[in-house]
């Protein structure tokens, strides 16, 4: 005996899960003790086979530059400024603040082609705050980028404007001091 199964056409648009909208957090407080639990989402996400980027801005030291991400796992890329050194001052010689822009200009090209499901950018407050990235740059981006794509801005002293677009506001400060 053989038995035949009829199906009506189904729509697989309407079959599939809407998109959830992507959101923007940000991490701030006067002591730099958030990046673990930062670093801790964006490896519970990868780990979920989402592809994640880690934008360091101000840090150098290990010669790396975009075009040599660190890779941890399948899904999460980190990069940093191509320099010798850390920034933390406003002024930067010719190659650094080259070095910066080149950084800076990927991260929008990728955010804005929707390649990572979550970006990190560390320290992005200070970056802002030392004039190195222009703060209505970084409003566009995050009013163009896809709106799938979560983005995590980490930072003491976040502007004012940027924590009004954001979805979520995490303020790590200290209960007690010793």
């Amino acid at each position: 005996m053989v038995s035949q199964l009829e199906t009506s056409s189904v729509n697989l648009e309407r079959s599939l899960p809407p998109t959830v909208e992507g959101l923007i957090q940000v991490f701030t407080g006067a002591h730099r003790s958030f990046f673990t639990g930062v670093m801790a989402q964006a490896l519970r996400i990868s780990s979920q086979g989402m592809p994640v980027l880690v934008v360091q801005f101000l840090k150098g030291g290990i010669g790396q530059g975009y075009e040599h991400p660190m890779k941890f796992g399948q899904n999460l890329d980190w990069i940093r400024c191509d320099l010798p050194r850390c920034i933390d001052t406003p002024h930067l010689d010719e190659v650094e603040a080259a070095s910066l822009q080149r950084l800076w200009q990927h991260t929008q090209t990728v955010v804005l082609a929707g390649k990572y499901s979550l970006v990190v950018l560390d320290e992005l407050s200070l970056a802002i705050k030392l004039g190195l990235i222009p703060q209505s740059e970084v409003l566009a981006l995050l009013d163009r980028r896809p709106p799938d794509v979560d983005i995590i801005l980490t930072g003491p002293e976040m502007p004012e404007a940027l924590l009004e677009v954001a979805d979520q506001i995490t303020e790590i400060r200290r209960s007690h001091r010793p």
